[in-house]
């Protein structure tokens, strides 16, 4: 059924499902677009419409060959959406779930082509934040690359940085992939354009490996493997291709290659990786069972591949190579995580609060005991001044009643009820 985005648009049928939204196929006053309509949460966030608008000119601007083009941003109504380029193909997560690992030389023609991508992106100033395979399209009507690898270009350039809405993160929390994110990203530095190489070498490795470098297990594991483990090789690589990858996982960021860098290193090794038959290794790296989660908790299912050997994750990790049976369920995970961390001051707020917390109860007590002390004083002294009153006043009854009978009837009167017998007193 036919919707209208805006006023130029119309969709026509889902094509695609990510975490932040679904991908149209539509039309535009140009002929056929794809259109990614953002969840309705994220559209009737007002600072994320606010940056929406104001990232629209440097969006629209990035004009590559290797980046689906972002041709025009809507905002009607509850409506949020990115019209972009139509690519006719298949993003590589798909690729990589249908026919399994690339050969070396597809692999490297692949990742270059992104490399050129993220040049370009980084020479305007944008970081894409989130590179892994799902937002990297192969481009089937485009004449192949060497060794007949399909073309790539990257997508999704700022969607990252739009959900990233300053309120929902400041500089306190991790929006990304954890499979694909940075050492730097992890301990809360500002993203640079070194975690997007970073990324897309995990991306290469992915391609070869069949499986991610760091990935496996809970969220916290993964993140930790990203600070602390050194990348484990690839068997059966080629020096000079396992060289780039190690440059590019490099845990300082300026050891790094630049994009430009990667893209002709990996060139200059095609000729040389021509004919190699995709690398055969294990689907997956193993994880211990009860390795705890030390930063967050991810969600897992099983699937069912018929051997029964396969563990698919679900929830913020991403998953690594998976069966070949399809799985509708994958185009609804979630592949970001936003943990929060603490500042300095936070922390020192906490210990604080611990102290105090375990010195209330002492000095609680000291403070009753003594509170109660004072009231008991209190009323002593009251009580004395209520019986020095009595006594005072029975004295002048008496004093009275000898000379003037009469007045000192009347005034004890006057005088007594204000006082209780003393069998009262003796009571209270």
């Amino acid at each position: 059924m036919a919707r209208k985005i805006g006023s130029r648009y119309t969709v026509h049928q889902v094509i695609g499902r990510g975490s932040a939204g679904t991908v149209w196929l539509g039309e535009g006053p140009d002929g056929p677009v794809a259109v990614k309509l953002l969840r309705e949460d994220l559209a009737g966030d007002q600072v994320l419409v606010g940056r929406f608008i104001q990232e629209r000119a440097a969006l629209t601007s990035l004009d590559h060959p290797r980046v689906v083009g972002v041709r025009d941003m809507v905002v009607d109504g509850d409506d949020l959406a990115l019209v972009m380029e139509l690519v006719h193909g298949t993003d590589l997560r798909s690729r990589l779930e249908r026919e399994g690992v690339l050969a070396p030389q597809a692999a490297a023609s692949v990742i270059a082509d992104v490399a050129d991508g993220l040049a370009a992106a980084h020479a305007a100033g944008i970081v894409h934040r989130d590179v892994k395979p799902e937002n990297v399209m192969l481009d089937l009507a485009a004449p192949p690359g060497p060794g007949g690898a399909p073309r790539a270009k990257l997508t999704d350039f700022g969607i990252a940085r739009l959900v990233d809405a300053p309120r929902r993160t400041r500089a306190t929390r991790i929006i990304g992939t954890p499979d694909y994110l940075a050492p730097e990203i992890i301990e809360g530095l500002e993203p640079r354009a070194a975690v997007d190489i970073y990324a897309l070498a995990t991306v290469l490795y992915e391609l070869l490996a069949g499986f991610t470098p760091f990935g496996g297990g809970h969220t916290g594991a993964v993140l930790r493997r990203h600070v602390t483990e050194s990348v484990p090789p690839v068997p059966g690589l080629p020096d000079g291709l396992w060289r780039i990858i190690s440059e590019c996982l490099a845990k300082a960021p300026a050891s790094r290659l630049r994009a430009t860098e990667l893209a002709d290193r990996l060139r200059e090794q095609l000729p040389a990786l021509a004919g190699l038959p995709p690398l055969a290794l294990p689907a997956q790296r193993a994880q211990p069972a009860e390795e705890p989660a030390t930063l967050a908790e991810a969600v897992y299912a099983e699937a069912d591949t018929g051997s029964g050997t396969h563990r698919r994750r679900r929830g913020p990790v991403v998953p690594l190579v998976p069966p070949a049976a399809p799985d509708a369920a994958r185009d609804t995970r979630d592949t970001h995580t936003s943990l929060r961390r603490p500042s300095a001051e936070e922390l020192a707020g906490y210990a604080a609060q611990s102290r105090a917390q375990r010195t209330v109860p002492a000095s609680a007590h000291r403070g009753g005991r003594r509170a109660l002390v004072r009231r008991r004083r209190m009323l002593a002294v009251l009580l004395a001044v209520v019986l020095l009153l009595a006594g005072a006043a029975a004295a002048y009854t008496a004093f009275a009643a000898d000379g003037h009978p009469h007045a000192a009837g009347a005034r004890a009167s006057a005088v007594a009820p204000a006082w209780p017998p003393d069998e009262d007193l003796g009571r209270s």
